[in-house]
C-alpha cells in the first residue's frame, strides 16, 4: 500500500513540480482560449454553409461536415503538423493545434447549430421579415438567439469535451498540462505529477458538467 501512495500520490514530488504544472495550465487556458472561439465562429459558417439553398454549396459542405466528424482529431493533428511540411507550409505547433481543432471543432459545432436553428419554427423568420429585417438581420436578431438557446447544453457539452481534447496538443509537443506533468513524470520517475494534473482537470471541468446538468433538467 505504501508503494502504491508513493507511486501515484506522492505529494512531496507533486509540490516540487507544482511550478510545472501551472506553467502548463497556462497554456492549456490560452489554448482553451484560442480554441474555443475558432470552433464557435467556424461552426456558425459552416451551419450557414450547411444550410445554403444552393445544393453545389449545401452538399459538399454537409460532405465536409460528416467528413471531418469521423475523422480521429488525434490522426488530423498528426497530419497537419506533419503533413504540411511535404507541401512546403512550415507552421508551428500552436498553429497547427489551431487547424486541426477548427476543422474538427467546427463541424460539430456547426451541427448543433444546424439542429437549433431546425427548431426555430419558420414563421419567426417570416414574422421577423413582417416587421422590416432583411434575411441577414433576420437570422442575427431572431433566428440564431433561438437556436442557441435551444441546444445551449449541447454547445456546452461540446465545449467541455473540447477542453479535454487539448492534451492532443502535447502529442506535437505543444507545452500544455499533460505535457508539462508527462515531463515531471519523466524527471521525477514518479506517476504523482500525471494525478496532480488529472486532479486538475476533475477541479476544472466537474463543476462545469455539474451545472450542465442542472441546465439540461431546466431547460
Amino acid at each position: 500500500m505504501q508503494n502504491l501512495v508513493n507511486e501515484f500520490f506522492n505529494i512531496e514530488i507533486m509540490l516540487r513540480v507544482l511550478p510545472m504544472i501551472l506553467a502548463g495550465c497556462l497554456q492549456t487556458l490560452l489554448l482553451c482560449l484560442l480554441l474555443i472561439p475558432i470552433g464557435l465562429v467556424g461552426g456558425i459558417g459552416a451551419m450557414l454553409l450547411a444550410t445554403s439553398p444552393y445544393r453545389l454549396v449545401r452538399w459538399p459542405a454537409i460532405a465536409l461536415i460528416d467528413f471531418f466528424r469521423s475523422f480521429p482529431p488525434l490522426v488530423l493533428l498528426i497530419f497537419v503538423y506533419s503533413g504540411l511540411p511535404f507541401l512546403g507550409l512550415q507552421i508551428p505547433a500552436l498553429l497547427a493545434v489551431c487547424i486541426a481543432f477548427l476543422l474538427n471543432s467546427s463541424s460539430y459545432y456547426g451541427e448543433i447549430y444546424r439542429a437549433g436553428v431546425k427548431s426555430v419554427p419558420a414563421g419567426q423568420r417570416e414574422a421577423a421579415r413582417s416587421t422590416g429585417l432583411n434575411a441577414a438581420q433576420s437570422w442575427i436578431y431572431v433566428v440564431l438567439p433561438q437556436a442557441v438557446r435551444n441546444v445551449l447544453p449541447d454547445l456546452l457539452s461540446n465545449t467541455v469535451e473540447l477542453v479535454k481534447l487539448t492534451t492532443l496538443a502535447s502529442v506535437i509537443s505543444v507545452p500544455e498540462l499533460l505535457h508539462s506533468a508527462d515531463l515531471a513524470r519523466s524527471l521525477t520517475y514518479n506517476t504523482s505529477p500525471l494525478i496532480l494534473a488529472s486532479a486538475t482537470y476533475l477541479v476544472v471541468l466537474w463543476p462545469i458538467v455539474f451545472a450542465i446538468s442542472r441546465l439540461e433538467h431546466k431547460l
